[in-house]
């Protein structure tokens, strides 16, 4: 099983380059987000636990979120892999992940972190806030998401490293280029 973890500060082309490595190699896509809105619609226990927290306006403690994965790595563990898309975001995240994953004979295999200058995130965002209309896509708002990115996610990046599994993408340049770049990696890992 391939099991790819793409991760980037917001505007760095995530979810595009997600699907693009879905569709070329038969992954299946893992949100949390999406995830966590599922359990809750079918009421499962943890959908009920998550939402007990969300109502709060608390994060969802990460044991919660990894017993998601856990079912939803169960419930298929028929595919090609799973590329996960937000998850894990932090230190603590990135070690649960990986004890979930060891139970089922599975491991992280890379780490594909998407490196955009801030100035350009700070411009594809503002850029999107206007096409789009997201309220959240603000400067003040966007510098802050970049800020708490940095904080959490500079020990899992290290964390990653340590076990060779991360691989810098540099992600700016046209959507093929970038992804000629992580194309290139997981070619490399499934030989």
């Amino acid at each position: 099983m391939l099991n790819v973890v793409i991760f980037g500060a917001p505007g760095s082309g995530k979810g595009t380059q997600s699907e693009k490595l879905i569709e070329k190699y038969g992954l299946s896509h893992v949100s949390t987000g999406d995830l966590l809105r599922a359990e809750m619609k079918v009421k499962s226990q943890l959908g009920q636990m998550a939402e007990s927290y969300m109502s709060r306006g608390q994060l969802v403690p990460d044991d919660v979120v990894v017993g998601m994965l856990e079912g939803l790595i169960k419930k298929n563990n028929h595919v090609k892999g799973f590329i996960f898309d937000g998850f894990p975001r932090t230190l603590a995240q990135g070690k649960a992940l990986d004890a979930m994953l060891v139970k089922y004979d599975e491991k992280v295999n890379v780490v594909l972190s998407l490196e955009v200058e801030d100035e350009e995130l700070i411009a594809r965002l503002l850029k999107r806030g206007e096409i789009s209309g997201r309220s959240d896509d603000n400067k003040e708002t966007i510098e802050s998401r970049l800020r708490v990115y940095y904080d959490q996610t500079a020990p899992l990046k290290d964390f990653y490293r340590e076990q060779g599994k991360l691989v810098r993408i540099p992600g700016q340049g046209s959507v093929d280029e970038i992804f000629a770049s992580m194309e290139a990696v997981v070619d490399r890992i499934i030989v």
